[in-house]
């Protein structure tokens, strides 16, 4: 388990720069749109402080899903990593319901002060930055296997968009297009939204025991062709942290050994660890016939 905390640890960095960049960029809209008298600018200034929040929920649930197992919890606490994901998700949705309200009063406030155009290049400096801290955290997270980043990831995208969709406002109010910002609000806020709800599915998914039933299929088939597995009598998996928890119960041979039993039992752990990076399997060994 060694290798699956340091991972963890990895994800981290991901977090801290998500921080790190709405930090510098809230700050940044925040000056231009005072500056440049953009609303729509400071809106996403200070969209960007609730996605702080949002970014520290990701990073506490990291640093709690890399405590070690204790007395309480004997698996460990690698589920904090997926109820980190889950709050990512409650904080995205309620940004892109804010977002189509905004884009509604926006709709019906009638004519506005039209922005320096300057405060479109602030708008879409900060979405390039943002979807360079995207392809960062989505990267990242691919790579070590960690939902709640790739939820920071989703978030980062999202914030990106928003970004993008106050800079075609601007311009569009330019050429006295004002519609266009409300068109690219709501866009974006349906956008935020359908995201929000895939990590808020896929996370209550796993916090329930759920489990792909064309990956439970794949599992048993590995191990139904394991030498000395007879039978196959009761399979579960379900997802913890970003490790797959594995519990079985095989038919073997009624006539063999119990050490016989036992290094089959091996032969599973080893195949699954080998083929499907599964290191946590609990094997129940009975006698095929047995009932």
């Amino acid at each position: 388990m060694v290798d699956v905390y340091e991972n963890i640890k990895k994800g981290e960095r991901g977090a801290w720069v998500s921080i790190g960049a709405y930090l510098a960029l809230s700050a940044f809209k925040v000056v231009g749109g005072t500056v440049f008298a953009s609303s729509a600018l400071l809106a996403d200034g200070f969209n960007n402080m609730t996605d702080i929040a949002a970014s520290a929920a990701v990073l506490i649930g990291l640093r709690i899903s890399r405590k070690p197992p204790d007395s309480d919890h004997a698996y460990g606490h690698l589920r904090a990593e997926t109820v980190a994901a889950l709050i990512a998700s409650f904080i995205m949705a309620f940004v892109g319901i804010q977002v189509l309200v905004e884009a509604g009063r926006s709709f019906f406030e009638g004519e506005k002060q039209i922005p320096n155009i300057w405060s479109a290049g602030v708008a879409g400096i900060s979405a390039i930055i943002m979807l360079g801290v995207y392809r960062y955290n989505r990267n990242l997270a691919r790579r070590i296997d960690n939902q709640a980043l790739m939820a920071a990831a989703k978030d980062n995208l999202s914030d990106a968009l928003v970004s993008v969709g106050a800079a075609v406002g601007i311009v569009g109010s330019q050429f006295g297009l004002p519609w266009l910002d409300t068109a690219a609000a709501i866009a974006v806020g349906l956008l935020i939204c359908r995201t929000a709800w895939g990590i808020f599915k896929e996370s209550t998914h796993n916090l329930t025991d759920g489990f792909d039933e064309s990956r439970l299929s794949d599992l048993r088939a590995t191990i139904a062709s394991t030498p000395g597995v007879e039978g196959i009598k009761d399979m579960k998996a379900r997802i913890h942290g970003n490790r797959v928890l594995v519990d079985i119960v095989i038919e073997v041979d009624p006539h063999i050994s119990v050490l016989e039993g036992h290094r089959i039992s091996d032969r599973i752990e080893e195949r699954m660890e080998k083929v499907h990076d599964i290191m946590s399997v609990h094997i129940h060994v009975e006698p095929k016939g047995s009932g």
